[in-house]
């Protein structure tokens, strides 16, 4: 299937990085784009909506999603399950659109896998890890435990940020979210495989 036209960006980073307020503040600078809303077992948190946040569905649906073959990626996040829809994607980047993407570092590697031509990673994160727990602790939106194992989890992601394109340090909101918008006008212009090869093709037209 062709994808010419769109692109994809991708951001990732322990919970607590900033990833959220980052895409609000830089939303409304990034053109014609589709935000990948993810699927999630999870429970809905305040404030929070169905269908603008996330998709919020009981596991038993999940699960029938995922014999279908629907997700672009997924996988279980703190005993909970994460996924992408495939079939919004699709045509957002049949479209031309950016497709951009919050998901963990599982994800990051599934969608490479499918979609590695036309994307591009950013890693996001909080200069230490104390930042971090401190960012965490001051959201009063998780237990003690919760906080813990997302302070695990983070040590084990920054092991990979090697894996992205971009490390992008968020110390100072403004000056990422100016980071973020280069990055991503940058990243529109990626070509697929497909369309390097239909321009190689095209180019002796001797």
């Amino acid at each position: 299937m062709s994808f010419i036209n769109g692109a994809v960006l991708v951001l990732s980073g322990p919970s607590g990085a900033g990833k959220s307020s980052l895409i609000h503040k830089v939303v409304n600078d990034l053109g014609e784009c589709y935000f990948s809303i993810s699927t999630t077992t999870r429970s809905i948190r305040e404030g929070e909506v169905d269908g603008v946040d996330y998709h919020f569905v009981d596991e038993e649906e999940f699960k029938r999603e995922i014999e279908k073959d629907q997700f672009l990626e997924y996988a279980i996040v703190h005993g909970n399950y994460y996924g992408t829809s495939l079939r919004p994607v699709k045509k957002a980047l049949l479209e031309g659109k950016l497709v951009v993407f919050d998901i963990d570092v599982q994800g990051n590697s599934a969608i490479n896998s499918r979609l590695g031509d036309i994307t591009t990673s950013i890693f996001i994160t909080p200069p230490t890890l104390s930042e971090l727990k401190k960012r965490l602790e001051n959201r009063h939106t998780d237990t003690q435990e919760i906080i813990d194992r997302r302070v695990k989890m983070a040590r084990r992601e920054i092991q990979r940020v090697s894996e992205y394109e971009y490390l992008l340090i968020n110390d100072d909101l403004d000056v990422a979210a100016d980071k973020l918008r280069f990055i991503a006008k940058v990243a529109r212009f990626k070509k697929s495989n497909e369309e390097i090869n239909e321009f190689v093709q095209n180019w002796e037209d001797l």
